[in-house]
Formats: C-alpha cells, sequence, structure tokens
C-alpha cells in the first residue's frame, strides 16, 4: 500500500525521475568543479599529491603579469567578439526573417559555420593567416593595397583582433538562428497595426521588435558570453597563446600551466578565478534583460 501510494505522488515520481540526471550532473560536473576548486588551495604537481596552501596560488596569479594580461585578453576578446556577434547576428536574423528567394537553403547555409568542428575552422584560419600563403594577403597584394604579405598572428594586436574574427565567423549563426527563432514567434499583427499607425521601420525595431525579443536576447547572449569567455580549442589550435602570450585567454593559460607545466594547483586557481566572472554574466542577464518593467 505505500508503495502504491508514492508511485501515486507526484513530488515522489518527479524526483525519481530526475534522479539519472541529478546522478549524472553529480559525477562529471559538481565532483570535477570541487576537486578543481580544492586543487587551487594545495600546491599540488603532476605525479604528487599537493598540501594546502590556502590563497598561497591566488595571491602568486595576482602578482603575475602573464596571469594579469590573460585576463585583459579574456575581457577584450569577450566583449569585443561578443558585442560584435550580435550585431552581425541580429541583422542576420532579421534578413533571414524575411521573404527570402531559397529561404530554406539560405538557413541551412548560414549554419555550416558553426556545425564544422572547431579545431578544423582554426586550422582553416590558420591557413588563412599564414605569413606566406595568406588568401587575404595575396588579395590585397593584388589590388595594390599593401606591398608584403602581412603577419597576423605575428603581432600581438593583429594576433587579437585576428582570433576575434575567427572567433565572430563561427558564433554568429547560433545567435542568428536563436534570434530568428525568437523573430517567429512575434505576431505579424503587430507590424500591421504599427504600418496602419504610420510607424517607420526604425520604430517598429524599436518599439515592436525589440522589446518583445529581449528575452531570447538575454538567453542567447549569456550563452554567447559563457561560451566565449571560456574559449580554448580556438585559441590553442591557432596561437597556442602567442605571440607574445598576447592571445593567451585565462583558459588556455590554465592548462598549459597545469598540463604542461606540471602545475595543478596554479592551474587550477586560475580556471577557479573564471567562476565569478561567468556568474557575474549570469546575474546580469536575468536580473538586467530579463526584466520586464522597463521593456514595457
Amino acid at each position: 500500500m505505500t508503495l502504491s501510494r508514492l508511485l501515486e505522488n507526484r513530488n515522489f515520481l518527479g524526483a525519481v525521475f530526475m534522479l539519472p540526471a541529478v546522478l549524472l550532473l553529480l559525477v562529471f560536473l559538481t565532483y570535477p568543479l570541487g576537486l578543481g576548486t580544492w586543487l587551487g588551495f594545495t600546491d599540488a604537481k603532476i605525479g604528487r599529491d599537493g598540501v594546502w596552501v590556502g590563497l598561497e596560488n591566488y595571491i602568486y596569479l595576482f602578482g603575475d603579469q602573464v596571469a594579469r594580461l590573460s585576463l585583459f585578453n579574456t575581457l577584450i576578446y569577450t566583449s569585443v567578439a561578443t558585442a560584435v556577434k550580435f550585431v552581425l547576428g541580429l541583422w542576420l536574423a532579421l534578413l533571414l526573417n524575411k521573404n527570402l528567394p531559397f529561404k530554406s537553403f539560405v538557413r541551412a547555409v548560414v549554419l555550416l559555420p558553426y556545425i564544422v568542428p572547431t579545431a578544423l575552422s582554426a586550422l582553416a584560419f590558420w591557413w588563412i593567416y599564414d605569413t606566406q600563403f595568406s588568401i587575404v594577403s595575396w588579395g590585397l597584394m593584388r589590388l595594390g593595397l599593401i606591398d608584403h604579405y602581412i603577419d597576423f598572428l605575428g603581432d600581438p594586436w593583429l594576433a587579437r583582433a585576428s582570433v576575434i574574427v575567427a572567433n565572430v565567423w563561427r558564433g554568429v549563426p547560433f545567435i542568428a538562428i536563436c534570434l530568428l527563432a525568437g523573430l517567429q514567434t512575434i505576431s505579424p499583427s503587430y507590424y500591421e497595426a504599427a504600418v496602419l499607425d504610420g510607424a517607420t521601420p526604425w520604430q517598429m525595431f524599436r518599439y515592436i521588435t525589440l522589446p518583445l525579443l529581449t528575452p531570447i536576447i538575454a538567453v542567447v547572449m549569456t550563452f554567447s558570453i559563457l561560451f566565449t569567455f571560456t574559449d580554448f580549442q580556438l585559441i590553442y589550435v591557432l596561437t597556442r597563446g602567442g605571440p607574445l602570450n598576447a592571445t593567451h585567454l585565462m583558459a588556455t593559460l590554465s592548462f598549459q600551466r597545469a598540463i604542461p607545466g606540471g602545475s595543478l594547483g596554479e592551474g587550477a586557481a586560475l580556471a577557479t578565478a573564471m567562476v565569478p566572472f561567468l556568474l557575474a554574466a549570469i546575474l546580469f542577464s536575468y536580473f538586467g534583460l530579463q526584466r520586464r518593467a522597463w521593456q514595457q
């Protein structure tokens, strides 16, 4: 009787059905996060256990010039790439929402940069940016705009701009498709009423499209910031953090210090230091972009 009552209890059944997901999260998310946080407070090295050192790793990283540079690079990389991806993604979504010829085919083509493996995309851009065989430099030279090949990945600021371009090329389709899905949920009757009232296209975008699309924008931009801030594959394959650590992000530097460098504690501390920035992005999305009062 007790078992039959439990099986009829919706709360009990909900907990049972959620148990496999909870176990997976505990094993593959909570445990690695907890272990990484613990290692950040130790002097663990590869091949030996560490001892508790408290905040020593964090104090060292705070004074480490390369670690501070990686934070600067990460903030520049995330802010610029995310802003450009949003603008281009929104423009592309508005374009794809129109009645274009071969619309389904165009939407499928737009997704190609996102579904291509990141490592393969990075190798393609590595070839594009090559100092001897760059198709970009070759084209500019044939047009007479430059007189020598550009060293895209050899100059610190050019390298930063180059990896941002690669990230934008890869990330725009994700934002465009998500925003396109949001645009298709907006009723055409709003625009019909606005046209009857004499509204301009900009006014319709400002007072209809943008407010109704804001909840989707909040979710999409949160994921975009998280993905960009924690980017690893693109940078590691394309530049390995060079030149002169100019493209080292916190994720790539954490890996370099922990695995090739052998300092697990230091690498874990650097990775853990990323968490407050990620939480700040999530909180900004939840308490800022998701608020409806200012939309009205």
